[in-house]
């Protein structure tokens, strides 16, 4: 059994169990496991674990338009070595305060592989679903899809100092937040690109009953993926995931008033159809094809 067909098994036994985060009583709450081998390159500073971790965890709350309020982690590891556990400490916390949010810390454990369990905890009164999307809806993107993809690319190419530090920068992703409050006035349906933009149209369509048009060529992709993989951006921008971007639909007469208040570039790539439609992508039949856990 796969990570998906354990979701959904697992989904018909936890009724507080949400889209991106389980709701209970206005709080949002959600949990994420990372693992050294699947999660870290080689090259990655526990500052950049630290940050990334969390901030996954925080892109969940993001997701359901909640307002982010803390988190803490689990950091297991081989040995306790000072400068590396201060480092992912610090890295946890400047990802907080960037949303506004608080670290306030977690547990140590003794692990053969460094690990790391990170909780995130978000309060709102109207969380947005992935069940929402209505036929018309424009489907739009935040910021750019391929960060980490070609962060993938540093660190894998070049062990030289700069190329490092360009890869950790590039994997250091701010979790759209505020975005979220934003869309979530207008939104009928979100979710986080963690999985990559072709498996999150899947998921949203299974759970809205509907379709979608994407236009390929409205795709935004980061420039360090043009740079890097310019004949592969679009394939990795669409299907690589770990972006951490917010996927959503909202009706067009939204758009200039989420665009005037948002603090990210919000791309239109496509729209809602009918369940029968299925996804296109570019006119042909786009696959389910993503970031799976521990791959």
């Amino acid at each position: 059994m796969d990570e998906r067909a354990a979701l959904a098994l697992l989904a018909n036994e936890l009724d507080a169990a949400g889209d991106d985060a389980a709701i209970i009583d206005g709080l949002v709450i959600t949990t994420d496991m990372l693992h050294d081998r699947t999660d870290f390159p080689d090259g990655t500073t526990r500052y950049t674990a630290g940050w990334r971790a969390v901030g996954a965890s925080l892109s969940d709350v993001a997701a359901m338009g909640a307002e982010a309020t803390a988190a803490v982690a689990v950091y297991a590891a081989p040995e306790f070595d000072p400068e590396e556990l201060l480092a992912f400490v610090r890295g946890a916390r400047d990802v907080c305060e960037r949303v506004d949010a608080e670290y306030v810390g977690g547990d140590l454990d003794g692990h053969q592989e460094f690990t790391v369990t990170t909780t995130a905890i978000g309060r709102t009164d109207d969380p947005v679903l992935r069940s929402g999307a209505r036929l018309g809806d424009c489907l739009c993107v935040t910021g750019t899809l391929g960060r980490s993809a070609a962060a993938l690319e540093y660190f894998e190419r070049s062990r030289d100092d700069a190329a490092l530090e360009r890869a950790n920068e590039l994997f250091r992703f701010e979790p759209r937040v505020a975005a979220g409050r934003v869309l979530a006035s207008h939104a009928t349906a979100m979710m986080d690109s963690s999985d990559g933009l072709a498996r999150s149209l899947h998921q949203l369509a299974d759970a809205s009953d509907c379709g979608f048009a994407v236009d390929a060529d409205q795709v935004p992709i980061a420039d360090a993926l043009r740079e890097v993989a310019p004949d592969a951006a679009l394939e990795r921008a669409t299907t690589f995931g770990e972006d951490f971007e917010l996927v959503v639909t909202l009706p067009e007469s939204a758009l200039e008033a989420v665009r005037s208040s948002i603090d990210v570039e919000l791309s239109v790539v496509g729209r809602v159809t009918d369940p029968e439609h299925g996804i296109t992508f570019g006119g042909e039949p786009l696959a389910d094809r993503g970031y799976t856990h521990g791959d």
